[in-house]
């Protein structure tokens, strides 16, 4: 892959990002992709390559975007803290206050808090999701009700796959009065300029790059996570993989809908508009008290209830976590810095913000990888900015200076 295939800006204090880059694109079987960062607010590296679409010759362009699975969290949490530092959501209070359907069945003292922490036992649904059941706002918000709790809510964490966006965004609705999709749009993407989706128009005139699902390949190693949904079809794993009603994240009609969890559509300039507010501390989507929140841990375990590893989240966030040690199988590691907090998606795009040095990064792509978390072309990118600001390592499981 020649240097010519990589197309955009980079600040020469970010040459190795480039470089990184244009490995992710020789060697690292990156097929398209987008890497984009910002430091206090200023924009110095934007960059993008490959190919959007193969099978058409069809490039990456500079306004391209993808799905960027669960990324899409962030920005629904982003959402909500708006509405907890307005004072109108209580992240203390219980669910029921809000929502008064949800309380039954066991998940009557479920809090907020609980649904940000992934703390609220509904991981997945037991029962098959109708047929476009994801496109029907309504009849999911209704499922999450009505189903039981895998655990006692509050008593361990488990990642709530796509749930999260119908849990958390449903608080969302209930106070604001508006969709999440439209929430987010008005009080996020049209304030910080960002191009992201929580529910793309089909009418909306955008390139976007369909999305290639990795193919396992000989002498792969297995997660237990892995495992678990190959293998054990009542599991936790399977069923909040493989129970989507038919989701079909490459078709338009299913892009239109209003997932929070895991549809939304961005690149890696998108979200690094929705995240330099905050890494900034600029006041304009939450104080400065809200926004030191956003950086705390909140919840940690040793063996999440769906991803079988070990977690570490902000309230809606994740935040760096470092299993390079742990047998695990490949992709169970996603390293920033400390304070930072942000989002993985499926296959290994990021995006986060690092108040400790102003850092907004993100980087997306159209071919998923292997693993749970980050791959090596995600995290050599992050390596390589982390090491551009001057920070020497990320040995205790961070970069540090």
């Amino acid at each position: 892959m020649s240097d010519s295939q990589v197309h955009g800006t980079c600040d020469p204090r970010f040459e190795e990002v480039k470089r990184e880059l244009e490995k992710n694109l020789a060697e690292r079987g990156e097929v398209g992709a987008s890497v984009c960062l910002s430091v206090n607010g200023e924009t110095l590296v934007d960059l993008w390559g490959g190919m959007a679409n193969p099978e058409s010759n069809d490039p990456w362009q500079e306004d391209t975007i993808s799905i960027v699975f669960s990324c899409s969290k962030a920005a629904t949490a982003i959402c909500a803290h708006i509405l907890i530092d307005r004072g109108e959501l209580d992240p203390d209070a219980l669910v029921s206050e809000y929502w008064p359907e949800f309380a039954k069945n066991g998940k009557e003292k479920t809090t907020v808090q609980m649904m940000l922490n992934h703390e609220s036992a509904l991981p997945t649904l037991r029962d098959p999701v109708k047929p476009g059941g994801f496109a029907d706002w309504d009849y999911m918000v209704q499922r999450m009700a009505d189903e039981e709790p895998f655990w006692e809510p509050g008593t361990r964490n488990g990642y709530h796959m796509i749930n999260f966006g119908w849990t958390v965004g449903e608080l969302v609705r209930r106070v604001s009065g508006k969709s999440l999709g439209t929430f987010f749009r008005e009080e996020v993407a049209e304030k910080t300029g960002a191009r992201f989706w929580l529910g793309l128009p089909e009418t909306e005139d955008v390139h976007i790059a369909p999305i290639r699902q990795y193919e396992p390949k000989p002498g792969d190693e297995a997660t237990e996570f892995g495992i678990k949904l190959m293998t054990d079809p009542e599991s936790i794993q399977h069923k909040s993989f493989m129970n989507t009603g038919g989701w079909d994240f490459n078709d338009r009609k299913g892009q239109a809908a209003e997932i929070g969890g895991g549809g939304g559509l961005s690149n890696a300039r998108g979200q690094v508009a929705m995240y330099t507010p905050l890494a900034t501390d600029d006041g304009s989507l939450v104080s400065e008290d809200r926004l030191n929140n956003m950086t705390m841990v909140s919840t940690a375990t040793h063996r999440d209830a769906t991803l079988l590893i070990p977690t570490r989240f902000a309230s809606g966030f994740m935040k760096s976590m470092d299993n390079r040690k742990r047998k695990m199988g490949p992709g169970t590691s996603a390293i920033i810095g400390e304070r930072a907090f942000g989002h993985v998606g499926a296959g290994g795009s990021i995006g986060f913000a690092d108040p400790d040095c102003g850092l907004a990064f993100s980087y997306t792509m159209n071919q998923m990888g292997n693993g749970i978390l980050l791959n090596d072309r995600g995290q050599s990118l992050i390596d390589a900015a982390y090491r551009s600001l001057g920070y020497r390592t990320n040995a205790p499981g961070a970069w540090v200076k």
